[in-house]
C-alpha cells in the first residue's frame, strides 16, 4: 500500500511539473541570494505570472547548501499550489538528498550525469540536465529526463535549436543562459517548450532598491512572450 501510495504522488508530482513547464514556460533561476531574498522574489515572480522557482547549490559555497535548501523549502511551504520549488545545480549526491529533504519537485544540472539523473527520478523528483550536443541530449533523456536544459544556448543561437529539433523533435528542450524578454520568443519558435531566465529576473540593482514591481514587469514580459504566437 506504502509503495502504491508514493508512485502515486511521484506521477502526480511529475504531471504538475510537466504541465508547469509546458503551460507556464518559464523556470525562475535564483543563484546566490539568502533564504528571505529568495522569498521576495518568488513573490513578484508570482505576481508576474512565473510559477517555477529553481534556488541554485553554490558549488564553491559548501556551507552555502544549507540555505539553499531552506530557500526551497520555504518556498515550497510558503507558496503551496501556486509555485513549483526546484534545485538547480545539482551535482552531488549529498547535493540530491538536501534537495529531496528540503521538497524539491525537480531537479536541475548544467550538464549530463545519467546517474544523477535516474537517482533524481527514483527519489520522485523531475529531472532536467543541461546538455548541448545532440549525443548529450540523448544519453539524458534515455536516462529519464522529462526535459532537457539546452545550455548555454544562446552560444549559438535559434538555428542551433531548430537543427538539433530536426532529427530529435521526440525530446522536449528548454532554452537556457541569456534568455531575455528581448529573444525568448525566438527560441520558443525554433522549438523550444520553454526557458529557464536568471539575469534579467535577478537584477542586484533593483533587488537593493526594493524594485519587486519591475522585476515582476520582466516576469509578466517573459511569460507574454514565450506563449506560441506571441
Amino acid at each position: 500500500m506504502q509503495r502504491a501510495m508514493k508512485g502515486i504522488a511521484m506521477e502526480n508530482n511529475r504531471k504538475a511539473v510537466v504541465d508547469g513547464v509546458c503551460n507556464g514556460r518559464i523556470i525562475a533561476i535564483v543563484r546566490g541570494f539568502p533564504p528571505e531574498t529568495c522569498i521576495r522574489l518568488a513573490e513578484a515572480y508570482l505576481a508576474g505570472g512565473i510559477r517555477m522557482v529553481e534556488v541554485t547549490f553554490p558549488q564553491s559555497d559548501p556551507a552555502g547548501w544549507a540555505k539553499t535548501a531552506e530557500a526551497i523549502r520555504t518556498i515550497r511551504e510558503r507558496f503551496s499550489g501556486q509555485i513549483l520549488a526546484g534545485a538547480g545545480t545539482v551535482l552531488t549526491r549529498e547535493q540530491l538528498k538536501m534537495a529531496v529533504d528540503a521538497g524539491a519537485q525537480y531537479m536541475i544540472t548544467p550538464s549530463v550525469n545519467t546517474g544523477m539523473i535516474r537517482e533524481a527520478v527514483q527519489a520522485g523528483l523531475v529531472a532536467i540536465p543541461g546538455a548541448f550536443t545532440p549525443t548529450e541530449v540523448v544519453a539524458a533523456y534515455e536516462a529519464g529526463a522529462s526535459f532537457i536544459k539546452l545550455f548555454p544556448v544562446t552560444a549559438l543561437g535559434p538555428g542551433y535549436v531548430k537543427a538539433l529539433r530536426a532529427p530529435l523533435s521526440h525530446i522536449p528542450l528548454l532554452a537556457v543562459g541569456g534568455i531575455t524578454p528581448d529573444n525568448v520568443a525566438e527560441y520558443i519558435a525554433a522549438g523550444c517548450v520553454g526557458a529557464g531566465v536568471s539575469g534579467v529576473l535577478t537584477r542586484k540593482d533593483w533587488i537593493a532598491e526594493g524594485a519587486w514591481d519591475k522585476i515582476a514587469d520582466v516576469a509578466r514580459r517573459l511569460v507574454e512572450r514565450a506563449r506560441p504566437n506571441a
